[in-house]
């Protein structure tokens, strides 16, 4: 009891301060961070997703998490470090932190930063896992949403880096300096010494273990949807409410991890491994967990090793009797109920951890109760039903496959490998999303997804619209920009040219919200509606002056300190006017325009008007037109709930 009574403080204390960490500094570190990357990439530069508080959030977080022996990874959250660290160096540093690089500005614009955020998600997954392939295709495959040739190098070189650093720090730390660190080697869970063989009956129940994996995965995705929308509703009560969910899933974890190992019964050591066990130490397949000498306890050997030594267990060859069938199913549903549970509490969490587990011993239960059928080794079943989970909740085929590769050095397994994913993934599809899709729709993000809805065939763009459109002269007033600056919250405003400078209303360009409060405060002024040319500007303004800003670093509106003389001037736009920006004629198909707002990676798309009698710019298309959730509000018949 007394034992216990350590245990779970020690974890409770551990879990709560992770969770005050998020609660009170970073409330964006808290999960994977994998779908606020996604939405980055995908165009959403949501509030501090990236900011240097979340990365030093995320980093100690996920040390007190892992720490306080939750049932999650840190694999996620690497992910979600490696964009952070990227977004930091590619806005130049930070100067609330003191810590800001000249030198690094050439990378502030979206199409750099973007590329800079992509490679360091693949180094993230290169660093967790030690798949540097694999790393360059989770990025292909699940985070971005624009794909360069250029980019495929350069996350390739990144991901190099990665592994070479890693070799370096692995050979450092096998003096025993790093503790656990960089055990096993490049390869984690080494699979190689052993030659898989498999026939026709092998196929037929590797084909279960895809259809059994795809149908729980969809339902680990089902049970993590309804988990979330109750902790949304609890989380919303403050940061304490955070901390207590948080504190009390700690406690449950502690209960089932110290106890369930209690209520079982010893088992014999293997005569051949007299000694070896019991394990003494933090690492080994043997603990003894109160048992008597000569005897280990299979469960505690599960759940008190960590975790990369628990799946090694799961995954090793040759040791059907070391981990007996009630063993495998208590720890299956276990981990299946507290991932569950684990995920959508305030602090850094991975799912990668929690789905190998559940379904390596899901794998290896299901090759004890088919080893009269196939010939397959419980460890290989136990590999391949990874694999079947990782399909069925993430909906990732090929990625997945080169990281498992990665990880057990095993390439005769790819056949299998490849099967199981495919039909894991094309089984959960027919009943919900991926985990990541579902938990971009959940946080609100406006996602845009590869395919436009049906619906947008039958409509067009003038049909979304919305007004009033706000525009501005080529050669505007002072005070009128600044108001229009100061009652509206748009980030960019079509700029049209007026008599006498045009014969007839036209469009000019695009300006930026940004963009105009740097010229504001540049002073840049005529008394007459006259142009001041490109040269005037920049004999004040240099050009990096516009270059996009990191977090928090921005000119606000309310930091403009203009005299009454000075409103009554007037600002020459064309300078800092994008005068070729993209646009659309109001009949065209609303299908078409998304997909090209999508694949140019917009944010603004002016709607032109058919007919010269009507103003130049009928409205402006943003990525929120294009949500399902603002048609069907529009047009309720449209598409279906």
């Amino acid at each position: 009891m007394m034992a216990f009574v350590v245990y779970i403080g020690c974890n409770t204390t551990l879990a709560a301060a992770a969770a005050a960490l998020c609660a009170y500094i970073a409330p964006a570190a808290a999960g994977s961070g994998i779908p606020e990357v996604k939405a980055y990439l995908n165009g959403i530069d949501a509030h501090s997703i990236l900011a240097p508080s979340t990365l030093l959030v995320k980093i100690f977080g996920s040390v007190l998490g892992v720490s306080a022996g939750f049932v999650l990874g840190k694999e996620g959250p690497m992910v979600h470090t490696g964009a952070c660290v990227a977004s930091f160096l590619g806005q130049g540093g930070s100067r609330k932190y003191g810590l800001t690089w000249n030198w690094i500005r050439y990378f502030k614009n979206d199409l750099d930063r973007r590329d800079l955020i992509t490679c360091g998600a693949a180094a993230g997954v290169a660093a967790a896992f030690r798949a540097p392939v694999g790393g360059v295709l989770f990025a292909l495959e699940e985070v971005t949403s624009w794909w360069r040739s250029v980019l495929l190098w350069r996350t390739f070189s990144t991901t190099a880096v990665v592994v070479m650093v890693l070799r370096g720090l692995i050979s450092y730390c096998r003096g025993g300096h790093c503790g656990l660190f960089g055990k096993g080697g490049l390869i984690m869970f080494d699979l190689s010494s052993r030659q898989a063989a498999y026939t026709a009956k092998d196929l037929a129940a590797v084909m279960l273990l895809g259809i059994l994996g795809g149908l729980l995965g969809a339902l680990f995705n089902f049970f993590v949807d309804r988990i979330l929308r109750v902790y949304s509703l609890l989380n919303e009560k403050g940061a304490r409410s955070k901390i207590i969910l948080t504190a009390t899933i700690s406690v449950i974890t502690s209960c089932c991890t110290f106890g369930l190992p209690w209520l079982t019964s010893c088992t014999p050591c293997p005569p051949e491994l007299a000694g070896k066990c019991p394990t003494i130490g933090r690492s080994g397949n043997f603990k003894n967990f109160q048992c008597p000498a000569g005897h280990y306890n299979a469960l505690a050997s599960l759940f008190f090793n960590t975790n990369d030594d628990a799946i090694r267990n799961l995954f090793s060859a040759g040791t059907d009797r070391e981990f007996g069938a009630a063993t495998l199913l208590t720890f299956f549903v276990t981990v299946y109920a507290l991932g569950v549970l684990t995920y959508g509490v305030a602090v850094p969490s991975g799912l990668f951890i929690p789905v190998i587990l559940a379904g390596a011993s899901f794998g290896r239960l299901t090759g004890a109760l088919l080893g009269s059928i196939s010939g397959l080794d419980t460890g290989l079943f136990a590999l391949l039903d990874a694999a079947s989970f990782l399909g069925g909740t993430m909906r990732m085929t090929v990625s997945v496959c080169v990281i498992l590769l990665e990880l057990t050095n095993d390439l005769h397994l790819l056949p299998l490998i490849m099967l199981v994913l495919l039909i894991a993934k094309t089984v959960a599809d027919c009943f919900n999303r991926g985990v990541y899709e579902q938990m971009v729709r959940m946080k609100g993000l406006p996602y845009l997804e590869v395919h436009a809805e049906p619906c947008m065939r039958s409509l067009v763009a003038g049909d979304v619209v919305s007004g009033p459109l706000i525009t501005l002269s080529s050669v505007e007033r002072v005070g009128t920009v600044v108001e229009t600056l100061r009652q509206t919250g748009h980030n960019g405003f079509p700029v049209i040219e007026e008599p006498p400078l045009a014969a007839a209303p036209e469009l000019c360009g695009l300006v930026l919200r940004s963009h105009l409060l740097v010229l504001l405060q540049g002073r840049t002024f005529t008394r007459g509606r006259a142009k001041a040319g490109a040269a005037e500007v920049f004999r004040k303004l240099a050009p990096f002056d516009f270059a996009k800003a990191g977090s928090g670093k921005g000119l606000k509106v309310e930091d403009l300190d203009l005299s009454e003389e000075e409103m009554d001037m007037f600002v020459d736009l064309h300078p800092i006017t994008n005068r070729s920006p993209y646009t659309v004629v109001e009949n065209m198909s609303l299908a078409k325009a998304a997909v090209l707002f999508r694949g140019l990676a917009l944010r603004h798309m002016c709607v032109v008007s058919m007919t010269q009698r009507r103003p130049p710019v009928v409205g402006i298309l943003t990525r929120h037109d294009f949500m399902p959730q603002y048609i069907r509000g529009l047009y309720p018949n449209t598409i279906p709930r």
